[in-house]
């Protein structure tokens, strides 16, 4: 993979060799097209990464499609090789975050021609006013991070809103590369994939969002591009046999397995269109899911009998037998373009939808079908005319960031142990947990002995949020020991999680009633209780002879003192 400092240098070199190229050979428009007039130079494709020593090179401003172009194709049968995934997947509990639910903000990619970037800053303007959400703008340099923060302001949008990230990626199809996000018990987590393109700076975004963050990430096994993927909010999802073709070593079964295991999602696999309506091949082009039990799927009334046709068909069929509501907003395949309203990003209380200046009626037809299945959202239509002819549209150009589970409160999961163990004092043991805030956390660790009714021992305080803790066990005994994690932010909100069962711990036992602690529970043990009898405890002190830890020295303890009488270790 190329380093940064590197491909940027390499960049610099290359756009110098094509701005000569281009001022004798020919002239470029700002979509790509190029109009150029009669010369011995060959053409530059500007819709094609450049092959330069061996790597694929992505300029500047190029607009470089969804699908995988054929220089791509090329290069990659003879290059490029799949990242080593096989990482454990979660231990849960886990569920994955439907595009419907709380989002906290919407992530892009400051790439391709100006008017690709005029629509991301069309989307934004909308998303961080009317959408209540922040937008993230990934850009390769801070000079490109300040032209994108000009231009996605005046657009209209919310400037406090506008969160620049300097991380260099290759192209503007973040839906395929980006963050795919699970809560873990009450936690934001990342699912990473392979990317199905050769596209290494994209390829490795996730890994560095992971850091920045501050987000667990974890690799599932599957080479996959996100676009070719739904789900909903209880656990169900869909995507196009396109995936088993891209993982030709795998199953069906395999993939949905591995998908269970990752995101807790059982999913349905469909039919692909044929490459000739869609490149992509990807589920998002024409089936969007919009609650529960809601999807919009494409109809295609000029295409009837046509093989996209059948399998938006088919599919209402199968989901309507299945209980879910569907909705059919129109499609048309015209001249090998695919015009698609359901690549649509939805965003708390906005939706945004594609419009086409050479479709005027599929519009308004698009537009009436998105009102009866949303009628509490505004919908905005943005014309996306620029950049359908590039296999995709807006959708692809977004992945969703959903909102903290707790709000303004911190959350933990406590990730080991979890109960079960059998512990042996002096032994160190990794507490390990996670932790989701919008701020800063720290740490608090405590253990009970008593089954969770106190968790009155401390086991550290105050620690960083790294995830990790080497505990040395104590010499205590109990059969019912548990260990809570305490997050706690600059305001003293706390969020909590602990062992789901009791945990041993096989220290000394506590010999109750041995207050002189001679191992024995006797008469002189009897004569100290005597003489403590009536005794008011002091405030956070224990007494030895308050054997029920109330306070003060009673009856009570009496009681249970001459249940224990003559018990020894």
């Amino acid at each position: 993979m190329l380093s940064t400092s590197f491909r940027r240098h390499v960049t610099v070199i290359l756009g110098c060799v094509l701005t000569t190229l281009s001022s004798h050979a020919i002239a470029q428009s700002d979509d790509g097209v190029t109009r150029g007039r009669r010369t011995s130079i060959k053409k530059t494709d500007k819709t094609q990464p450049v092959e330069l020593a061996g790597q694929l090179v992505y300029p500047e401003g190029w607009p470089i499609g969804a699908e995988m172009t054929p220089i791509e194709a090329s290069w990659s049968k003879d290059n490029f090789t799949e990242r080593s995934l096989l990482v454990n997947p979660p231990t849960g509990p886990i569920r994955c975050v439907a595009e419907y639910e709380p989002m906290d903000g919407i992530l892009v990619a400051w790439e391709g021609s100006n008017s690709w970037k005029s629509i991301l800053a069309e989307m934004a303007s909308h998303i961080t006013t009317t959408g209540d959400a922040n937008i993230y703008v990934m850009v390769d340099n801070n000079s490109e991070g300040n032209s994108a923060q000009n231009s996605i302001v005046a657009a209209g949008a919310n400037e406090d809103r506008v969160i620049i990230i300097v991380r260099t990626t290759d192209t503007i199809w973040i839906r395929d590369y980006g963050p795919r996000f699970i809560m873990e018990g009450q936690c934001r987590a990342i699912v990473d994939h392979n990317y199905n393109r050769p596209r290494p700076s994209d390829n490795a975004l996730n890994s560095y969002l992971s850091t920045y963050w501050d987000f667990p990430n974890y690799e599932i096994p599957l080479t996959h591009g996100g676009g070719n993927y739904h789900l909903n909010a209880v656990g169900e999802s869909f995507a196009t046999e396109l995936i088993v073709n891209e993982n030709p070593g795998l199953s069906e079964s395999q993939i949905v397995d591995y998908w269970q295991d990752y995101q807790n999602l059982n999913t349905t696999l469909t039919p692909a269109f044929p490459t000739s309506v869609d490149f992509t091949q990807h589920i998002d082009m024409w089936m969007q899911i919009a609650a529960d039990n809601l999807a919009l799927v494409s109809d295609w009334p000029n295409n009837v009998g046509s093989n996209q046709d059948n399998i938006c068909d088919n599919t209402t069929a199968d989901l309507t037998t299945a209980g879910w509501t569907v909705l059919r907003p129109p499609a048309r395949s015209v001249g090998g373009v695919h015009y698609t309203y359901t690549n649509v990003v939805l965003c708390n209380d906005l939706l945004l939808i594609p419009s086409y200046d050479s479709l005027p009626s599929e519009n308004a037809q698009a537009l009436a079908v998105w009102q009866s299945a949303l009628p509490d959202k505004t919908i905005v239509q943005v014309d996306c005319d620029a950049i359908v002819t590039a296999s995709g549209v807006m959708h692809c150009i977004v992945m969703h960031i959903p909102s903290a589970a707790g709000g303004e409160q911190p959350t933990a999961y406590l990730r080991s142990p979890r109960g079960g163990e059998f512990l042996e004092p002096g032994g160190t043991v990794d507490i390990n947990w996670i932790a989701d805030d919008n701020g800063e956390v720290t740490i608090d660790l405590v253990l009970s002995t008593n089954g969770g009714q106190d968790f009155d021992q401390t086991i550290a305080s105050g620690l960083s949020d790294s995830g990790s803790y080497s505990w040395t066990v104590p010499d205590v005994y109990s059969e019912q020991a548990r260990i809570r994690i305490v997050a706690r932010d600059d305001d003293n909100n706390t969020g909590s999680d602990q062992s789901d069962s009791d945990i041993t711990i096989n220290g000394t036992p506590e010999l109750i009633g041995d207050i002189n602690l001679d191992g024995i529970v006797d008469l002189m043990d009897f004569s100290i209780f005597l003489v403590d009898f009536g005794l008011v405890c002091a405030p956070n002190a224990s007494c030895g002879s308050d054997l029920d830890n109330s306070g003060i020295v009673d009856i009570t303890d009496f009681g249970i003192f001459l249940v224990n009488y003559g018990n020894s270790l």
